[in-house]
């Protein structure tokens, strides 16, 4: 549960971030682009059914979709981007993307799920020899500012600019490294009235942080309160402390959790 004093540094860190956690969280799967970065390892890719997911490529691609999964899926490759629409249901299908000059070749396993699936863009990037996290080269980086000591409110900051800044704004941070999250509704806050599903994380000096979607399920407004979350953070911020009715435009919200331990192992 988080201290009195934690409670007080999650205000100051809501004040600090100042309008970078005003900006609209509305159709938040819908503005969420997620960044991978392609390591020669198959992306796992879960779609829904009945709803296009956009996947952003550095250049221009075909998709090669095995003649099996064709009745299930359907794919347009549009300038760099593919859209991916199931028809229905399928288990996870390895489907090859190859650039149309054919100098880059990217696998996935696509699957598909009436309920479980996902529809936020991703957009997949390859980092070249000798760039830096910030997506710039300089080989004269001080490797001790990989192992820099970020702040709450850096971090905080962070997660947010990944999720909701211009793509021209985003930039990795040396020492910042992503690491798996299940995307599984959990329990997160008490009373059972908003579904909680997080959507990426990150471990930085021995500290990790969370960025959960939450979105409001019953036919009344919710105030958001820290002292009702489930789990041991260091920090909760909330972009908006208020849900509308389910349904509503502003029914949807995040936060941002910081914790000594990863997700899983904090709730």
């Amino acid at each position: 549960m988080l201290t009195s004093n934690n409670l007080k540094r999650s205000v100051i860190f809501w004040l600090g971030l100042g309008l970078l956690l005003m900006q609209s969280f509305v159709h938040a799967d819908s503005e969420f682009t997620e960044r991978i970065e392609w390591k020669k390892t198959p992306i796992q890719l879960k779609l829904k059914v009945g709803h296009e997911r956009l996947v952003h490529f550095p250049a221009s691609v075909k998709v090669g979709v095995p003649a099996s999964l064709q009745p299930q899926l359907r794919t347009q490759s549009v300038n760099g981007t593919v859209y991916f629409l199931a028809n229905a249901p399928f288990d996870a299908t390895r489907v090859m993307v190859r650039t149309v000059d054919g100098g880059q070749i990217y696998l996935f396993d696509l699957s598909a799920s009436k309920e479980g699936g996902q529809t936020n863009p991703v957009q997949v990037f390859v980092k070249k020899t000798g760039e830096r996290e910030s997506g710039q080269t300089n080989p004269s980086v001080d490797s001790n500012e990989a192992m820099a000591h970020y702040s709450y409110v850096t971090l905080t900051r962070f997660a947010a600019q990944q999720l909701y800044a211009p793509a021209r704004l985003v930039q990795d941070r040396l020492g910042i490294v992503r690491v798996p999250v299940a995307r599984d509704s959990v329990a997160l806050l008490r009373g059972d009235s908003v579904d909680a599903t997080p959507l990426v994380a990150w471990r930085a000096d021995g500290l990790y942080v969370t960025a959960v979607k939450l979105t409001n399920r019953s036919e009344q407004s919710q105030t958001l309160d820290p002292r009702h979350l489930r789990g041991s953070w260091l920090t909760a911020v909330f972009q908006h402390n208020r849900l509308l009715a389910s349904g509503s435009e502003t029914d949807t919200t995040a936060v941002y959790l910081i914790s000594a331990r990863p997700f899983a192992a904090s709730r």
